[in-house]
Formats: structure tokens, C-alpha cells, sequence
């Protein structure tokens, strides 16, 4: 892997696709060629795929397949090629999430999983995971004044804390990959701390 491997991370209405605009800028900033990319998605199938994720209603197990489905063809045909060229992929999601919503919200036995996760990207993980971390009020509030939702953003209080609270383990498990950024604060602030730490990369 001659580029990096940057993700994007926290529940809804965390503000984190706010900020990918700027990363963009600053990595180009420094030279270097971004892919930004989303999941699901980031493929004319995964596109396909996500549309049925977020509104169609499936039994948990499966949307957890399709969710791997449409990151083996998004790692195959968008983030492999990018980063043995040397560029940066920059993904507003990835397997983290699936760790969190489908594990930590929904009860997705760890394992299965951990055995997805191996298959499908063995020897792939992130260089660094910016966690965009909100109180759970914070998060309900911002979606309640955005667009349309889907299913996954009108879901409960108690599904949003189980998100939250997922991720930071996952960010207490992975210190060495994970930034956690604390968003609840000014547009200004945050956008420094993620500055500070694009520049370390």
C-alpha cells in the first residue's frame, strides 16, 4: 500500500461529511492525489446497493452481507487501484461502521463479523480514523432540521447511544489509528483540530 487510507467515522448527525471538503484541500494542499469516496457506495453497484440499505427494511444479517458486498466492490475497484498508484482515499465510512451500527446497535454477533471483515479486506485497515464524536441530543437535534431521513436516522435514542458508545470502544481498542474529535464545538474549532491532525499524516 504506497498511498493512505483515511476514514471518516461517528453516527448520524455527528458532522463529519461537513468537513471533507476541507480535508480534500489540505492533503492536495500537501501534494497528494484524493479519491473521496463513501460507503456503502463509491461504485455504480454499491450506489445500487445502498440505495436498498438505507431504505428498504431486510432482516438484520443480511443488510450486514450487503454491507460487505458493496465494500468488496468498492475496495476492488476504487481504494486497492488508488492507493498502489500512492493517493489518498478519503472514505466517509467503512468497516468501523459496520462494527457500530450492525454489531453495537443491532446485535450482529462480533464474530461473524470479524470473519466478514477478514475475508473480505484481510490485509487492509485504515492508516487513521477520524472519529467525529457528538452527545447522542446533539446528533437526534441536527438530523431533526436536515433533509428527508433514512431508516437508519430515524431510529431511536437508546440506537443512537448504542452507535456512540460502539465507536469509542472501537477507538479505545485502536488508539494507535483512531483520532477522536470532539464535534461538538464551533465549526472553527473543529476544523483546526482536524487540521492539526492532517498535518501529522
Amino acid at each position: 500500500m504506497i498511498g493512505k487510507f483515511i476514514t471518516l467515522e461517528g453516527m448520524d448527525g455527528a458532522g463529519k461529511s461537513t468537513h471533507i471538503p476541507n480535508i480534500i484541500a489540505l492533503l492536495q494542499a500537501q501534494g497528494h492525489e484524493v479519491v473521496s469516496t463513501r460507503e456503502p457506495g463509491g461504485t455504480p453497484l454499491g450506489e445500487r446497493l445502498r440505495d436498498l440499505l438505507l431504505h428498504e427494511t431486510m432482516h438484520v444479517e443480511t443488510e450486514t452481507l450487503l454491507m460487505f458486498a458493496a465494500r468488496r466492490e468498492h475496495i476492488a475497484n476504487v481504494i486497492a487501484p488508488a492507493l498502489a498508484r500512492g493517493a489518498y482515499v478519503l472514505s466517509d465510512r467503512f468497516t468501523d461502521a459496520t462494527y457500530a451500527y450492525q454489531h453495537g446497535a443491532k446485535g450482529v454477533d462480533i464474530k461473524k463479523i470479524e470473519a466478514l471483515e477478514n475475508w473480505v479486506h484481510e490485509d487492509l485497515q485504515p492508516n487513521v480514523t477520524l472519529l467525529f464524536d457528538v452527545p447522542v441530543e446533539v446528533s437526534m437535534r441536527r438530523l431533526a432540521s436536515a433533509r428527508q431521513p433514512d431508516k437508519f436516522e430515524r431510529e431511536s435514542h437508546e440506537f443512537f447511544h448504542k452507535i456512540r458508545q460502539a465507536y469509542l470502544l472501537r477507538a479505545a481498542l485502536n488508539p494507535s489509528r483512531y483520532r477522536v474529535i470532539d464535534a461538538n464545538q464551533p465549526l472553527e474549532v473543529v476544523n483546526k483540530s482536524v487540521e492539526t491532525i492532517i498535518a501529522t499524516l
